[in-house]
């Protein structure tokens, strides 16, 4: 495996601190990791606050999707643009952006999939649970790769969710 990642250009010889390759890291779980926070958290607020708006699912799905696919679309660019990988040893930019664009697009479509149910109040306690989901795997991921405390990440990441979570509910309950 780790003759593969060195071929595809993930690999290295340099670890970091919690033992992993610092190229992988570096060109592959930390655009990951931003793709799917981005993903998971700023969709909340454009899909909660449709569903409590209008109570219809098939808008709530439909305002979802879009969110998720302009999110990825502009995380993509983002990171792709942001640096050509030579400076900072980040790697290919279009790799990098291909990554976090769909790292992006799977942290948005994931908590809009159960608005395909039909049923709204069904959906949005599904997609609850989803998001939590979703922010403790970002935890987990920041514990693994980032050697950070897993209690602090899931505070950490748990407390923007719910800041932008009660957003989308504020917004659309006005």
């Amino acid at each position: 495996m780790s003759e593969l990642m060195d071929r595809l250009g993930f690999g290295g010889r340099e670890m970091t601190a919690a033992g992993h390759s610092k190229d992988f890291v570096l060109r592959v779980v930390q655009p990951s990791l931003v793709g799917l926070m981005d993903g998971s958290v700023s969709t909340l607020a454009p899909l909660f606050a449709t569903a409590f708006a209008t109570r219809d699912a098939r808008v709530t799905f439909l305002v979802g999707l879009a969110a998720a696919v302009g999110a990825a679309i502009s995380m993509a660019f983002s990171e792709g643009l942001s640096d050509d990988g030579s400076l900072t040893g980040r790697g290919n930019p279009i790799t990098r952006g291909v990554i976090t664009g769909v790292a992006t697009f799977i942290g948005g479509i994931l908590h809009t999939l159960p608005f395909l149910m039909g049923d709204v109040g069904l959906a949005l306690y599904v997609a609850f649970a989803v998001v939590g989901a979703e922010l403790l795997i970002i935890s987990y991921i920041r514990y693994r790769y980032f050697g950070m405390s897993f209690f602090i990440s899931a505070v950490q990441v748990i407390l923007g969710g719910a800041l932008v979570f009660a957003a989308g509910i504020f917004i659309g309950s006005a």
